[in-house]
């Protein structure tokens, strides 16, 4: 009787235990560790505009741009994202594109205006904040092409330019000189002012890498880079400059034309759809 009774296996009821046990969830390592690379130039920026050496916090700043710039793409192409990763990345933004401008230029400049100088950098860095929460929210009504408003690493280099360009052409003490700090605390305010505007700015996000370009692109491309790299506070400064207009420009343009001018697709549906509203 006892050939009869099946008997079962202890590695049998093992392996069906730890299949009924849920599994951990995890985190991407690569597209975070971007990420948190991005925070650490954000938070190294901070530290070092408090002991006064703004050139490197400026250095800390663009290279959170570069680092924030590839995540997503990294994320993309090795099929990593995941939403942990989409709000480690707002919130790496905040800090390195929101806070540390606002505070770096609040030392630099904005220290002398008094009680001025600290609302304008409370300004930006609350622009920032909202920029990023609706950016978050309106994901997948946005019209790709376009940016709603001034992203935040680009406000950021609009202020960080200034910094760096009067840092690297003048030892000047700008708390000392009214002229130079109500000229940051412009910078600032229209950096903010642009990022919660509804002006679309293009995102460059339809610009594939992998067409076939005539010879002449790579040769304007390495003329651009020796340029840049001879006067490069000045011509970083100078290009996020026209960028940080180039909206408005094309919400005049469009308006002209009678076009629809926001960046908001007028479906959920095609959110890449050429209509999109006034």
């Amino acid at each position: 009787m006892n050939d009869l009774i099946p008997v079962q296996d202890e590695d049998d009821g093992d392996d069906a235990h730890a299949a009924r046990r849920p599994r951990r969830k995890g985190v991407y390592i690569l597209p975070n560790l971007f990420t948190l690379a991005a925070l650490f130039g954000g938070f190294y920026a901070i530290v070092m505009a408090m002991n006064g050496h703004y050139v490197l916090s400026c250095y800390g700043v663009f290279c959170a741009m570069v680092l924030d710039s590839l995540d997503g793409r990294v994320a993309r192409m090795t099929n990593t994202q995941s939403a942990f990763g989409a709000e480690m990345d707002s919130l790496s933004d905040m800090v390195s594109f929101g806070a540390a401008p606002a505070l770096i230029v609040y030392e630099w400049a904005l220290k002398g205006l008094g009680k001025a100088g600290w609302g304008i950098a409370f300004f930006y860095c609350a622009c920032a904040a909202l920029r990023l929460a609706r950016f978050n929210t309106n994901l997948a009504v946005v019209d790709k092409r376009y940016f709603q408003g001034l992203p935040s690493p680009a406000a950021a280099a609009l202020v960080i330019g200034f910094i760096w360009v009067v840092v690297d052409t003048s030892n000047t003490d700008v708390n000392g000189d009214l002229v130079l700090a109500w000229a940051a605390a412009a910078t600032t305010f229209y950096a903010g002012v642009t990022m919660v505007v509804n002006v679309p700015f293009y995102s460059f996000k339809d610009l594939s890498l992998k067409r076939s370009v005539p010879f002449i692109v790579i040769v304007l491309i390495a003329l651009a880079i020796g340029i840049i790299n001879l006067y490069p506070a000045r011509m970083i400064f100078a290009i996020f400059c026209m960028y940080g207009v180039s909206g408005y420009f094309v919400y005049a343009y469009k308006r002209a034309k009678g076009r629809p001018v926001s960046a908001i697709a007028l479906s959920t549906d095609e959110p890449d759809e050429v209509g999109l509203h006034r």
